[in-house]
């Protein structure tokens, strides 16, 4: 964990980039009976029947520091969508030294996954475009694409959307719309508020620790 709030502080430098990344599953939802549209002073209504289209993925990055953003919708998450990401990914930063990328433990999210999609050459070319750096289980709220998945989640993703070209069109449209606004993330979480809130945690590992809980 402190790795990971180290390197949101450190300053920026461009041939080094801190991007996060992650995926988010989307359920395409359709009505089975057509709701009734908004009126002046009367809110739209939904019918409680939907149909089942089956389901995508949001495969997504940013930097949090520039807001620079990328995202992919695909029908699957396999080795496969995450390596053809990378790809893209990395020509995203094409002066960059490394790409230092944040993600969680998933079995897919590993350079292993660039040898078993890609020819050796190609592959080892892709993992030395990145130095990876993994959040802890159970902490996945450490990785700052969560915040940008969040706001997805409640001003594009909060209504039915049928289709993987419709969700393709609104996530897109969002992400553009995010990035031209050059929105950033302001990260406030420091290893010192860390080793306070998280103090038993702390203590677990060594009663010492006691030291950095703060008492009102």
């Amino acid at each position: 964990m402190e790795i990971i709030l180290r390197l949101y502080l450190l300053p920026y430098n461009s041939l080094r980039p801190v991007v996060c990344y992650d995926e988010r599953p989307c359920f395409l939802i359709g009505n089975v009976i057509e709701g009734i549209k908004m009126k002046p002073a009367i809110p739209a209504k939904e019918h409680y029947a939907y149909s089942k289209h089956g389901s995508c993925t949001v495969l997504a990055a940013i930097e949090p520091k520039t807001g620079q953003r990328l995202a992919h919708v695909r029908r699957h998450r396999t080795k496969v969508e995450f390596t053809k990401f990378m790809q893209h990914l990395a020509q995203t930063y094409p002066d960059a030294e490394k790409i230092t990328l944040v993600l969680d433990n998933l079995n897919t999210h590993t350079p292993n996954a660039f040898y078993e999609v890609l020819e050796a050459e190609k592959a080892q070319v892709l993992a030395n475009r990145f130095d990876f750096v993994y959040t802890p289980k159970s902490a996945s709220w450490l990785n700052m694409i969560e915040i940008e998945f969040s706001a997805l989640s409640r001003q594009c993703l909060n209504r039915r959307i049928p289709s993987m070209n419709q969700l393709t069109k609104e996530v897109m449209c969002y992400f553009k719309e995010r990035m031209d606004k050059k929105t950033t993330i302001d990260w406030q979480f420091s290893c010192e508020s860390a080793r306070n809130t998280l103090n038993r945690h702390y203590s677990h590992v060594n009663p010492n620790n006691i030291k950095y809980k703060k008492t009102n």
